[in-house]
């Protein structure tokens, strides 16, 4: 038993390093230096936070780096090498936590007005994107943050 768990971790951390000698191939020619990614990761963060693009129900790559002004490879890039998920993952958490705040700050919104709230259009995709940051359904979150207060 101890062998086949050994192997196991001993699998997953080489794909990891596999999967990072993917990503560093990847960019290798973008030129792309520490400090531009810096500031690149900074624009994301406020772009998200600040400004809460991702309540835009059709946003795309492309109409993230027209708002911070970059370049559509190196915002691509940040996300993945810096912030380490794809566009879709980075979007849907900023959703998922806007969601859990609502839900409980207000207990008198549907969960389907939360979901178009903050830039889901498909019940089923917002249950899935929410199950899988939280573990739970909105329904059983906002029943369990209602019971725990």
């Amino acid at each position: 038993m101890k062998r086949l768990i050994q192997h196991f971790f001993s699998i997953h951390s080489t794909r990891s390093k596999e999967q990072e000698m993917v990503l560093s191939s990847k960019y290798l020619k973008s030129g792309l230096t520490l400090r531009e990614a810096s500031e690149i990761k900074e624009k994301i963060k406020r772009a998200f936070e600040h400004d809460k693009l991702y309540k835009n129900n059709v946003i795309g790559l492309n109409d993230l780096s027209e708002h911070i002004a970059e370049d559509r490879y190196k915002v691509s890039q940040v996300i993945n090498e810096y912030l380490q998920k794809n566009f879709y993952s980075l979007l849907n958490h900023y959703r998922i936590q806007e969601a859990k705040h609502l839900l409980i700050s207000q207990p008198f919104l549907s969960v389907k007005a939360i979901m178009y709230e903050v830039g889901f259009n498909s019940k089923t995709s917002f249950y899935s994107a929410f199950k899988k940051e939280t573990g739970l359904s909105p329904n059983d979150y906002r029943n369990l943050s209602m019971y725990a207060s």
